[in-house]
């Protein structure tokens, strides 16, 4: 595509991205789009929209989302942690006006009205906080006298606490998770580890006891019988009538009636109208893009790349993780979507940002280049190297 003797930054960055992640990235934001086609025309029709409404929109997100990726995924390191810092900061304080300004959906607010258009905070702050996160915990390792992990749990603190006041359990647990891995990639005693997962359990007590809309999940989920579960129920119903093989797009009958089928569902969607191979092959996908993230984070020579790098592609995996189980009934409903499958614009372009980044700090190093004679471009201050 590019000559290796051409020295110009998209001929840098193509010669030192990983394309087999980077194919695997655009793939995935494909099969969101292709299950958008099979699983959102019902749910247009029952809320009296077009039945190409949520097909357009997911369309228009996902070209958005190529450009926004491939965008961070050129930026050297030090540009990257910039970035994160400047989407971080504007997050937060978005997250906080929320509270005040915010769209009040379903009992929570979540989402604030920018140019007619709603936006989720928390989407954003999630890869920012995990690429900052990591500098900081990167920066006490080196400099044990810099109270670095003592600001990153200031900075976690003050974004769990806009979350919960919103509130959202779920966005809540994945930041905490985020610094919990971020403490235990930086190295800390198993001692404190199992302290923090007893900390945990007290968490999920006190969000119970505090949060009613919490504690209704948690008593549907423990006995079905005496809660609402009906979009569960369907969402099982979907992966079970689908077979092997599937029922063929449109076809299937439980997607009919999911209310979510485009959005929180849609791996049960999925399963419903291609079966479970291809659902099984969506899986595999997943577990590609989490495995080849961390080999390649490991290969860097940068600390805090290792970190930020490791953390993202975690994070990645958790929020699948997450919504698979959802859809599988093994945990509770959280509203939380699969990345660049579930419809939503914050979420498509906030996960394109954030695998932007992990992309950008898993490419090949200068000094790699230089051992397979392949050409080194630098540009003023800043070079991929940095």
């Amino acid at each position: 595509m590019f000559s290796r003797e051409r020295k110009t930054p998209i001929a840098e960055w193509w010669w030192t991205i990983d394309k087999s992640l980077l194919a695997a990235l655009i793939l995935l934001l494909l099969v969101g789009v292709l299950l958008s086609f099979a699983a959102s025309p019902p749910v247009a029709e029952r809320l009296g929209l077009g039945p190409w409404h949520f097909i357009i929109r997911q369309a228009i997100f996902a070209a958005l989302a190529v450009p926004v990726m491939v965008a961070a995924s050129m930026l050297p390191h030090r540009a990257a942690r910039f970035a994160a810092l400047g989407v971080l900061v504007v997050s937060i304080i978005m997250l906080w006006l929320t509270l005040r300004f915010g769209v009040e959906v379903k009992g929570a607010k979540r989402w604030i009205s920018i140019a007619g258009n709603t936006v989720q905070p928390s989407e954003f702050v999630k890869p920012a906080f995990a690429v900052i996160g990591a500098w900081l915990f990167a920066e006490s390792m080196k400099r044990p006298g810099v109270p670095a992990r003592i600001i990153a749990t200031g900075i976690m603190l003050v974004i769990v606490g806009g979350l919960l006041l919103q509130p959202d359990i779920g966005q809540t647990a994945l930041v905490l998770a985020t610094w919990g891995v971020l403490l235990f990639l930086s190295g800390i005693s198993w001692f404190v580890i199992i302290g923090l997962g007893a900390a945990g359990v007290g968490l999920l007590f006190a969000a119970y006891i505090f949060f009613p809309h919490f504690a209704k999940r948690i008593d549907s989920f423990v006995n079905p019988e005496g809660g609402n579960t009906y979009q569960v129920d369907k969402a099982l119903s979907s992966l079970l009538e689908g077979g092997w093989f599937g029922r063929g797009p449109g076809e299937s009958l439980a997607n009919k009636v999911i209310p979510d089928a485009h959005a929180d569902y849609v791996f049960s969607a999925a399963a419903g109208e291609f079966g479970i191979l291809f659902c099984l092959f969506l899986v595999a996908l997943v577990g590609f893009i989490v495995i080849k993230a961390l080999i390649g984070a490991q290969q860097q020579s940068s600390l805090f790349s290792r970190l930020a790098a490791s953390t993202i592609a975690i994070q990645f995996g958790l929020q699948c993780a997450i919504n698979l189980a959802v859809n599988l009934s093994l945990i509770p409903p959280k509203g939380m979507t699969l990345p660049f499958v579930s419809y939503g614009g914050t979420s498509m372009l906030a996960i394109a940002f954030a695998m932007g980044l992990m992309l950008a700090l898993t490419r090949k190093k200068p000094e790699e280049r230089l051992a397979t004679g392949l050409p080194v471009y630098r540009s003023g201050v800043l070079s991929p190297a940095e």
